[in-house]
């Protein structure tokens, strides 16, 4: 049972702190927020379903052994529901419900979004999106604002939803079964998945500053 004073030390920004409060269902939970809801730009998708993955071949101070299929399956199932959830406020609310924001990184993973979408089209798009941070917060509810039609976006968000947390899931697995007492170099491992996650924004960042400067 989690008590009161668990909830307070709990960190949303830490994936070890968030699977040992609330293990699987925590999984769900960030992922739904961080892919359906524009709160959530800032929780730790790719670093949670990672250390899941090597959470599930041992327990470790930074959380409980948890089992594969569960989490498997929660993982799933909260960024599926959370992808379609910010599409359908994307079509109702559309850009209304972006532009209550006021925080620039939001509002850059918009920018950033609307070019995805245009550049790669709809389909390729939503897939892409799903393994760049903040982006795959912004682009379903800019997908429904921008009138992507329902069955293109399900079928591709279903899609990229499966590889990217299947994906990440298996390789923590992986490499928690390959490696020994691989909980021993946890904070590194995670640290290398979010620098990696954060390499595709960095690099169209770049490619904008670049085009930005060129006459």
């Amino acid at each position: 049972m989690i008590t009161s004073s668990g909830l307070l030390a709990v960190n949303p920004l830490d994936a070890g702190s968030l699977l040992g409060a609330f293990g699987a269902l925590g999984i769900a939970l960030v992922l739904f927020a961080e892919t359906g809801l524009l709160v959530g730009f800032f929780l730790p998708g790719d670093s949670l379903l990672f250390t899941a993955g090597l959470l599930c071949t041992t327990g470790t101070h930074a959380g409980p052994r948890l089992e594969l299929l569960q989490v498997l399956a929660a993982s799933a199932a909260g960024a599926l529901a959370g992808a379609q959830t910010g599409y359908l406020l994307g079509r109702r609310g559309g850009r209304a419900l972006l532009a209550r924001s006021r925080d620039r990184r939001l509002h850059e993973g918009v920018r950033r979004a609307e070019a995805i979408l245009h550049r790669y089209g709809h389909g390729k798009a939503v897939v892409m999106a799903r393994f760049v941070p903040v982006v795959r917060t912004v682009l379903n509810p800019m997908a429904g604002a921008l009138g992507v039609p329902a069955r293109t976006f399900t079928l591709w968000q279903v899609v990229g939803g499966l590889v990217w947390t299947t994906g990440l899931v298996l390789a923590g697995f992986a490499l928690g079964s390959s490696v020994p007492n691989v909980d021993r170099y946890l904070l590194p491992i995670v640290a290398a998945v979010v620098a990696v996650s954060l390499l595709p924004l960095a690099l169209e960042l770049v490619r904008a500053r670049r085009g930005r400067v060129q006459p």
